[in-house]
């Protein structure tokens, strides 16, 4: 017999969990190198589970959202180095064209509430791809522009229908990892994310010289539509509705017999056991329906309770709605994916039955309420900040006297950042998770999303070193590859606020994490967009000197904030989470999620 919890109800949800407290290490051997890591989110049975998928499917999948950054990030940043040169032939001032890129980040964030409803409506997988066809037809439009107001216009479609770029990878990447991978992913499209940003100035310097600066968004629109083609035929749809089946006979939940074996996952991968609010810890019972219809006794001699005999552990309830008692020795785990190669094509495959678009699309605005999501928000923006400030600085300086470089040399310096962004992957994705999963061993294998906010302490130090190499060595004249070298490490600095908030926000709130991460791009977007118009005014008034000086306090400042959020953070969640817990029962009731 099988019994189903019902979507959303109150007995299923545990209200006094903590939103983002996780076991997220195997409690019972947390003082051995061979601690076991638990499975978060807890993945099905099913083989086309993205959490289950091959390692090369889950590659693939992967590599796809990553083409659709470098799709639409190097269109978008193309022109940075070569706004001299449109200046000149448009008679478009420098600083109105900045202008227009704060009106191009603008709606980057915007596009957000539109694209990532439809994406959670209608699916990811048509999404990608027609806002990528989008993307290279909007590309052929800028050459043609003769003014300031058609410029701007340029930039606000470009921006609206490129928004994807900004919350729809990072979702892919939450859809396809566990919580203990979540960062290396997040910071690998996040490295994609800048060298996109950092390669196509570099590239269009080129294109500008030899060609004109013309080509160079011409040359965008044919990579962009290259990047679509590839979508259609290699995109697959990462929406999918778990259904999680627990075994009456031991309360462990069943997952492929692959992952018992590590043969879809590494071999660090422990059998996820997260059920701790199913349990009856008195006497070792699983709870099916807690009116008391049901009761079923848990063998002590599985050994399956002591990983999971916690207050803190979250209840699988609390992960997804779909929960199914059953007898583990009638579910066949040797089930392959029946998707063939032309039914992952489809365009409906991930489109919601029922009509929710308006309930999506109001979501994201009862998140603003939760305080670690406002803080993800602004700290990728403060982050970005720096990236808008180093993009209008870069050739005001270097194309200047005493360096007088070419466009060529301008994007060329851009290879700096692009070096720096490859050695900070490596703090924010690698080390992050590893500092993540070593914190939680030695606090009894409970993990809390503020553990990885510790590598934010390389960005004060770093960030604050390569404002005053950058601005205040042009102030006064140093060698050019002390500028090219604080360029880069600035640049490279941008990693941390790209992955650090994202994980943070997907971390606390994954439930809802679609809905988090439209909170966090607009805060980021809105902040960028206010920053552009100051820039080249907060320069001219102050001098590169004190300008840089000034932004290397608020830089640190800024990064000083993750202290009283580590202090604080966990009962800023824990005071938040009764309203947290009935938005997510709200929507499953409604079946967004």
């Amino acid at each position: 017999m099988s019994q189903e919890k019902g979507a959303g109800s109150h007995g299923g949800i545990d209200f006094e969990a903590i939103p983002g407290n996780v076991h997220l290490v195997d409690v019972n051997k947390q003082h051995t190198e061979d601690s076991k890591v638990v499975l978060v989110p807890t993945p099905s049975d099913d083989p086309d589970d993205p959490l289950n998928w091959a390692p090369r499917r889950k590659f693939l999948a992967l590599t796809c959202a990553l083409v659709y950054t470098m799709g639409v990030g190097i269109p978008t940043a193309a022109i940075y180095s070569v706004l001299n040169d449109v200046s000149r032939q448009t008679d478009i001032s420098l600083s109105q064209l900045n202008n227009a890129t704060g009106y191009l980040f603008l709606f980057l964030g915007i596009g957000c509430f539109v694209f990532q409803p439809l994406a959670l409506q209608y699916g990811k997988r048509p999404v990608y791809v027609l806002t990528m066809l989008a993307t290279a037809l909007i590309c052929v439009w800028p050459p043609y522009t003769k003014s300031k107001g058609e410029w701007i216009g340029s930039k606000v479609v470009q921006g609206f229908f490129g928004a994807a770029i900004e919350s729809l990878p990072e979702i892919t990447v939450s859809d396809l990892f566990f919580e203990h991978q979540r960062s290396t992913g997040l910071a690998t499209y996040g490295l994609t994310l800048l060298f996109a940003s950092y390669i196509a100035p570099c590239i269009a310097g080129f294109i500008a010289d030899g060609q004109s600066w013309e080509w160079v968004m011409w040359w965008c629109a044919i990579f962009a539509a290259a990047c679509t083609v590839f979508l259609f035929f290699f995109q697959e749809e990462t929406n999918y509705d778990r259904k999680l089946k627990i075994d009456k006979r031991t309360g462990q939940p069943i997952i492929m017999g692959a992952l018992h074996n590590g043969a879809v996952v590494s071999n660090a991968f422990s059998t996820p056991v997260n059920i701790d609010d199913m349990l009856d810890k008195e006497n070792n019972k699983i709870d099916v329906d807690e009116t008391g219809s049901e009761s079923l006794a848990v063998p002590d001699e599985t050994g399956v309770l002591h990983s999971v005999l916690s207050a803190q552990n979250s209840n699988v309830h609390n992960q997804l709605s779909r929960i199914e008692i059953v007898d583990g020795s009638t579910v066949n785990q040797n089930r392959t994916s029946s998707k063939t190669f032309w039914s992952k094509l489809s365009m409906t495959s991930g489109a919601k039955e029922k009509f929710l678009l308006h309930h999506y699309f109001m979501a994201p605005f009862y998140l603003f309420r939760l305080p670690g999501i406002l803080w993800a928000g602004f700290f990728y923006g403060q982050s970005l900040i720096w990236f808008n400030v180093l993009n209008a600085t870069e050739v005001l300086i270097l194309a200047a006297p005493p360096y007088n470089f070419s466009s060529t040399a301008c994007g060329l310096a851009y290879f700096s950042p692009l070096i720096f962004s490859f050695i900070i992957y490596f703090v924010v994705g690698y080390f992050s998770d590893w500092l993540k999963v070593r914190i939680a061993r030695r606090r009894g294998g409970l993990s809390y999303p503020e553990d990885r906010l510790y590598t934010i302490i390389f960005y004060c130090l770093l960030g604050v070193a390569a404002c005053i190499l950058w601005g205040v060595g042009a102030y006064y004249e140093v060698h050019w590859f002390g500028l090219v070298f604080g360029l880069g490490l600035l640049g490279g600095c941008s990693m941390f606020g790209i992955t650090v908030s994202t994980t943070y926000a997907i971390d606390c709130y994954k439930e809802l994490d679609t809905e988090a991460m439209v909170v966090v791009i607009i805060i980021r977007n809105v902040m960028s967009f206010a920053v552009s118009f100051g820039i080249t005014k907060w320069i001219e008034n102050l001098g590169l000197k004190n300008a840089f000086i000034s932004a290397a306090f608020i830089l640190l400042a800024c990064n000083l904030t993750f202290v009283p959020l580590v202090i604080y953070g966990p009962s800023l969640r824990n005071n938040s989470k009764h309203y947290y817990w009935s938005l997510v029962q709200k929507y499953r009731k409604l079946g967004m999620h």
